[in-house]
């Protein structure tokens, strides 16, 4: 699965997120505006010294950036653990994906995919009761469907209290949870630790299962393989970059970051080719 964001991608989200228009940027780096705005809309940069000027300004790191945008540089390929499936959608034609949570006779929700039916068809097949959805923000692409859903099995829903407004539609008061940092839901035998991680939208939580085998963190829109999730009012870029270098990429190494878009990773991988992590 390649990337979810590009150069062009990363760029923008950083650029906007400080508040730097194109003429800045070009006053900062040397570089003509033309050309910024080309490699916005997806053009290749001409050499590393291009990459390192805008890296410079920006706040990114030159090398993982260089990696992304020249060598194309991809995540080893990680298989979510046996409890865990992912359930893959598509709106509009871009995709998204979300996870069910298994164990024993119990399952819990992470996001919807934009694709009840399969979430509904894979709870029925296995005969799972499902103890909960936890949504990691309230976009469109990841909380649409949650009304098919709890028809067919009436459980809480898990968002933050800050993007229940997002929602297109709101389940009812009585099944409406918002989690408190370091809260677990259980599942089976599993808990399900929440993390919130404001910044992609105000109310955004990721979800840690800290599993012996196989740790994982669902990270929704906070971190993407090699990128983050745009920071959404853009206001929000510098907590949003917190939530990613403490939070998210504050766990140890081996645990793996399953997200809404695009491959998933470690945390080790982001450490080593994510921009936007700055090193203590």
């Amino acid at each position: 699965m390649p990337l979810e964001d590009e150069l062009c991608d990363i760029l923008k989200k950083s650029r906007i997120g400080q508040g730097i228009s194109v003429v800045d940027l070009s006053k900062m780096t040397g570089l003509p505006g033309g050309d910024i705005a080309a490699l916005e809309r997806g053009d290749h940069p001409r050499d590393r010294t291009e990459v390192r000027a805008l890296a410079k300004a920006l706040g990114l790191r030159a090398e993982p950036l260089a990696q992304i945008a020249i060598e194309q540089w991809e995540p080893v390929v990680q298989r979510p653990p046996v409890w865990v499936e992912t359930i893959h959608g598509s709106i509009n034609g871009y995709g998204v994906q979300g996870y069910v949570i298994h164990d024993g006779s119990e399952a819990l929700l992470i996001d919807t995919a934009y694709n009840a039916p399969a979430m509904i068809k894979f709870l029925s097949l296995h005969y799972l009761r499902l103890a909960g959805i936890c949504l990691t923000h309230g976009h469109t692409d990841h909380a649409d469907g949650i009304e098919q859903i709890l028809q067919f099995h009436p459980a809480p829903v898990y968002l933050g209290s800050e993007d229940v407004e997002l929602l297109s539609w709101r389940p009812p008061q009585s099944q409406l949870m918002t989690p408190v940092h370091g809260q677990t839901i259980a599942v089976g035998r599993l808990g399900v630790h929440c993390l919130m991680t404001s910044g992609h939208t105000a109310g955004g939580i990721c979800y840690r299962v800290d599993d012996s085998q196989t740790p994982v963190c669902f990270v929704g829109d906070t971190l993407f393989a090699g990128s983050i999730g745009r920071s959404n009012p853009s206001t929000l870029y510098q907590t949003h970059l917190a939530s990613v270098r403490t939070t998210v990429l504050g766990l140890p190494p081996e645990y793996r970051l399953l997200p809404g878009h695009g491959p998933a990773t470690t945390v080790e991988e982001e450490l080593a080719h994510n921009p936007f992590y700055a090193f203590a």
